[in-house]
């Protein structure tokens, strides 16, 4: 078994707390020794308890669907003999109320842009490696909401 970390800190100060208005701000710590800013999203806890310019945890699961999604394609286009210049995605993660009426993420869709070296490859085959891309992430194969992706190329 492989086991992922990550740290995360916050404090209160002195601010107030059991008047629901204290800060959302908090961080999280990397093995790798980088340190993000994070928040609750303003969508879900208003300014100025929410930090705007910090990461939320919706982002950052919509980020994580993203990038392994995109790490598998790289690698399986690679096994292909298919040489790829630059993978861009614009990713949306839907919050909504799942089959039970809780809050949940529902869907994912991932919008990747791929230019590749050389040949294009075909419809087929690249619709071939975006559906074992995504059968190989282990973040989609995770969650209970779907993962799609949409018009790639």
């Amino acid at each position: 078994m492989k086991t992922f970390d990550a740290s995360l800190a916050w404090e209160r100060g002195a601010q107030a707390f059991t008047d629901q208005r204290y800060s959302r701000a908090h961080s999280w710590q990397f093995d790798g020794g980088l340190t993000v800013p994070a928040s609750s999203s303003p969508l879900s806890v208003p300014l100025p308890m929410s930090d705007p310019a910090a990461v939320d945890p919706e982002e950052a699961l919509v980020a994580a669907a993203s990038s392994c999604h995109m790490l598998f394609f790289l690698s399986l286009a690679a096994a292909h003999g298919l040489v790829v210049d630059s993978y861009r995605d614009r990713a949306t993660g839907y919050l909504d109320a799942d089959a039970q009426g809780r809050q949940a993420i529902v869907r994912i869709v991932l919008r990747p842009r791929i230019n590749f070296a050389g040949q294009q490859p075909d419809a087929g085959v690249l619709a071939q490696l975006h559906h074992e891309a995504h059968a190989r992430c282990y973040i989609a194969s995770s969650l209970r909401g779907d993962v799609v992706v949409e018009g790639a190329g």
